[in-house]
């Protein structure tokens, strides 16, 4: 009794009816890893710190709108222009946060290793040495989705290095969560030689913790910027299409199809191009739309140029959505992707074989187009293909998941005596949370005995001198559902029977 009972009266004596149980961790937040226009709350700066959304609006607040990307135009003799971005203004951060909430995606944690005036390096979106960037999250067991959106904008061997250090990250360091890899150069079509974008990206991403990650191919066409975010303020040497505008107009008086005052008043509104500071932008951009069919050019292909997105941000909202609807069991696969197009890559069931069943095992998800249904995700496959234990997504995260939950309510059994008492409360603890996640179509089996299977005590999984050492040892066997990849249907001819 644990009040003792020394003066005369009434004692009430409470005593637990119920045992612990298990809360169910979160599996589908992911963190985004990149560059942000600012990382300030208040006067506390978030620089390499996870922080914590939950919507676009608070990315705003905390860390700001997206970069100003340029391009740099040049024409020929035949005033045919050529684009080209500018990659020192290239940043993926805000327009992946765009993309992922356009998707499903709710809460996430932004890392934010620096602002957009000093380019992109591998070192800050990964940097042991002060902790910076992907390390700043092993401190942090929320977040169980990992995304560096930035990377296929680095070099392709710092791409493919920083890749590997993510992977290594989620296996070997946490334990706990899942890549999301981008295919570098996913624009490109394959050519199936030394310089294939697939093959190149299976050689640079290595050995090492395939299981905890998956890869999507190829990039696709977005309409994540709309039309009124492009105008020619994006023009990095705004004296040539200045020129080339200048040119036009000079043609179509030539022609006749206009008159001099009207050209010359086109030519005023062309020469504000380079009057940034005194000129009404906006009121100069429509005016140049209505009249400049070459203009209307340019924009179009910035905007198409701006719009090829790398997939892993769609995805890991497609991850949270999925999870939210149906539960982290089910395949993140033959589902369609908000805001996209079209992927840039045209692939048909002949192309994915490779992608799909390598001899190395390598498996890249394929993002496909299919009449009358749109583009679907057509791949669900972890980078360890020939693994059956890890060959699937679902199957990865589905173990994380209960591995995690249960690691979590196991905690509460540390120093409890190791005796019967305490091995019949977490088995009982562990037994209820497995039937439940049976129940709820996470586990396959017509009866929980054949789903899951909980082995805890002397002689099963511990011996005296585990218990003398301070051991308490519990095995959980569990029987995951995997994904119907491939369906059969077979076909034949029965006699006539009547």
């Amino acid at each position: 009794m644990a009040t003792r009972l020394a003066t005369p009266g009434v004692y009430v004596e409470e005593k637990s009816a119920f045992g612990n149980s298990v809360v169910s961790v979160p599996t589908a937040v992911p963190a985004f890893v990149g560059y942000t226009e600012k990382a300030i709350r208040g006067t506390q700066q978030l620089t390499n710190i996870p922080t914590r959304i939950t919507s676009l609006s608070e990315y705003h607040t905390l860390f700001g709108g997206p970069c100003e990307t340029k391009f740099e135009i040049s024409s020929d003799e035949n005033q045919h222009f050529k684009l080209r971005m500018v990659k020192s203004t290239r940043f993926l951060m805000y327009d992946s946060m765009r993309f992922f909430f356009n998707n499903g995606g709710s809460v996430c944690y932004i890392v934010s290793v620096g602002d957009y005036t000093s380019g992109i390096s591998s070192k800050k979106l990964s940097d042991k040495k002060n902790n910076g960037g992907i390390v700043t999250l092993e401190k942090n067991l929320e977040p169980s989705i990992l995304v560096v959106p930035d990377a296929v904008l680095l070099s392709e061997d710092d791409c493919y290095s920083l890749q590997a250090e993510m992977l290594a990250h989620c296996g070997q360091k946490m334990r706990n969560r899942f890549a999301v890899i981008d295919v570098y150069g996913g624009r490109s079509e394959r050519t199936h030689d030394d310089g294939d974008v697939i093959n190149k990206f299976r050689e640079g991403i290595g050995s090492n913790s395939l299981a905890w990650g998956a890869a999507y191919y190829p990039f696709v066409n977005t309409t994540v910027y709309s039309p009124s975010e492009v105008d020619y303020t994006r023009i990095s040497n705004p004296e040539v299409l200045i020129e080339m505008l200048t040119s036009e107009v000079d043609v179509a008086l030539e022609a006749g199809k206009l008159q001099e005052a009207k050209a010359e008043a086109i030519k005023v509104e062309i020469l504000k191009i380079n009057d940034l500071e005194n000129v009404d932008a906006q009121s100069t951009n429509s005016i140049l739309k209505s009249v400049s069919g070459k203009y209307n050019l340019i924009l179009e292909n910035m905007l198409y140029q701006l719009n090829i997105m790398p997939p892993s941000s769609a995805m890991a909202g497609a991850y949270s959505m999925v999870d939210a609807v149906f539960n982290v069991g089910k395949a993140p696969a033959n589902i369609s992707l908000g805001s996209v197009i079209s992927p840039c890559v045209d692939i048909n069931a002949n192309d994915q074989e490779d992608m799909n069943m390598p001899l190395n095992g390598k498996a890249i998800n394929a993002i496909r187009n299919f009449p009358g249904k749109g583009t679907l995700v057509w791949g669900a496959r972890t980078l360890d293909g020939n693994s059956q234990d890890w060959r699937y997504i679902s199957v990865r995260r589905t173990m994380t998941y209960l591995e995690q939950s249960i690691k979590s309510a196991s905690e509460a059994y540390v120093f409890e005596p190791n005796n019967a008492n305490t091995w019949s409360n977490l088995r009982s603890t562990v037994s209820n949370f497995l039937s439940n996640q049976w129940s709820g179509g996470l586990l396959v089996g017509s009866t929980p005995n054949e789903a899951f299977e909980v082995e805890i005590g002397l002689g099963s999984t511990m011996t005296a001198n585990d218990i003398l050492d301070g051991i308490l040892k519990m095995t959980v066997k569990v029987a995951i559902v995997r994904p119907a990849e491939f369906i059969v249907l077979t076909f034949e001819q029965k006699m006539q029977e009547s």
